[in-house]
């Protein structure tokens, strides 16, 4: 285990609440918690047993009492960061929490940078860094299914894949190696076909897991998902019927939404970043015109886009330039107002390179269920099996693809050439590429970056 000096920060949201946790890590965080510790009865700190909390008050250099506390202590190296670690729990609130933070610096604690926490947990080979990073995304997750891949990731179930596809390599590596350096040895030689099959093996496994990038990063991110359509077709009913309450303005006033709202739901454990966007058509209007604007710049970050034609009224030429701009894109067809019958020619929808095309009233509520089951078939093929790894990362998804580009150099070398140990190159930057995810073969000032994306306290 690294030397490191004493830190401490608070390890709960500041705000009013019934506790804060001021988290204090290193080989004296006991000794510096003892200077500011009264306990009941005089009990002394330094002999407190691990796993075990203390209730006394925090004072400050003159013996006054700052708050009323219990102190729970984790020897190391069983606690999170491998260090002994103090936590004093203290009441909530910003000025008692502080001034308890300040009197834990004073006695000569310095203030943790953000994640230092959590690096120190990587440093000290308490876990690696697809753990560390999976620490983030569960504090960020959006749904229960968000967080359970999160918490397999924090568990180590990427890892153990990796670590599995890295033997593989460092076995055709050190096979290559063996026939080319100890030719005259008893060895069993590899030939260019034996290592391309193994290859070749190896390959399937980074693609499977490559498969599941796109749902891992939904799962993460949310899946960016923008309704468009011309003004008053019922974009604004849509979001407020998903979210379940007014979160827009429904007029019959066409051109109502100025901006872009989004709002954050769940379908069934997947989360869903949705945007309703401001009516798209020329205006005169500079405001409504800004949230036009708007509404394409989000169009061409979306996942996924819901049009919104409709039922009740013939496609006019707002519709066709809408459904030209997004022509390229992945859609699903909303034919709204469906309760008020159809007018619209069904003949003009060939023009529609969508096979989603759902009637709907969103006043009713028709049509709301099979939308979500949509959404699920087009992303998960309506089902998700909550036991399945997903890569969510973009850094881990960088690296695996390429890991992929460097086996498939690889392959092509054995199959150009007779010299394998030319091919061996590649595959030992596969496996070095491999070593970034779990943070075996990464430099210094990547790991820094990772982690200063955290927040204090973690």
């Amino acid at each position: 285990m690294k030397e490191f000096d004493t830190i401490a920060a608070v390890a709960t949201t500041m705000g009013e609440s019934g506790i804060s946790i001021i988290r204090i890590s290193g080989n004296n965080a006991v000794n510096i918690v003892s200077k500011i510790f009264r306990g009941k009865n005089n009990r002394k700190l330094e002999d407190i047993k691990s796993y075990t909390m203390r209730y006394g008050f925090i004072v400050d250099e003159n013996e006054d009492i700052i708050d009323e506390v219990i102190v729970s202590y984790m020897k190391g190296p069983r606690s999170f960061t491998a260090e002994d670690t103090v936590e004093i729990n203290c009441h909530g609130g910003i000025v008692v929490t502080n001034s308890v933070l300040k009197q834990v610096i004073k006695a000569g604690a310095r203030l943790a940078e953000p994640g230092e926490f959590t690096k120190r947990a990587f440093l000290n080979g308490r876990i690696d860094l697809s753990q560390a990073e999976a620490v983030i995304d569960i504090i960020r997750a959006k749904t229960e299914l968000s967080a359970r891949s999160a918490i397999m990731q924090s568990e180590g179930k990427i890892s153990k894949e990796i670590s599995l596809i890295r033997q593989r390599l460092l076995s055709v590596i050190a096979s290559i190696e063996a026939t080319v350096d100890y030719p005259e040895e008893d060895l069993e030689e590899i030939t260019a076909e034996d290592a391309s099959k193994r290859l070749k093996n190896i390959l399937v496994l980074i693609e499977k897991l490559l498969n599941t990038a796109e749902e891992g990063k939904i799962l993460r991110e949310g899946l960016q998902t923008v309704i468009v359509g011309k003004p008053n077709v019922g974009k604004s009913s849509l979001l407020n019927a998903l979210v379940n309450e007014k979160r827009a303005i429904v007029t019959d006033i066409p051109g109502t939404t100025r901006d872009v709202i989004e709002e954050y739901i769940n379908i069934d454990g997947i989360p869903i970043r949705i945007v309703d966007t401001a009516g798209i058509r020329e205006t005169d209007d500079i405001v409504e015109k800004i949230g036009v604007n708007k509404s394409k710049e989000k169009i061409e970050s979306a996942d996924l886009i819901i049009l919104m034609l409709d039922l009740s009224d013939e496609l006019n030429e707002q519709d066709i330039d809408i459904i030209e701009y997004i022509k390229n894109r992945k859609y699903i067809v909303i034919l709204n107002k469906a309760d008020l019958g159809s007018r619209l020619n069904k003949d003009e929808l060939e023009i529609l390179d969508s096979k989603y095309i759902i009637e709907m009233s969103v006043k009713t509520g028709e049509g709301l269920d099979k939308l979500k089951n949509v959404i699920k078939d087009m992303f998960f093929y309506g089902e998700i099996k909550t036991e399945d790894i997903y890569v969510a990362n973009n850094r881990h998804i960088e690296a695996l693809i390429r890991a992929k580009e460097n086996i498939e150099c690889a392959i092509n070398a054995l199959r150009d050439t007779c010299a394998i140990d030319l091919a061996s190159i590649d595959i030992r930057n596969a496996w070095k590429n491999l070593g970034e995810i779990t943070g075996e073969t990464i430099e210094e000032d990547i790991i820094n970056k990772i982690f200063s994306e955290f927040c204090l306290g973690k």
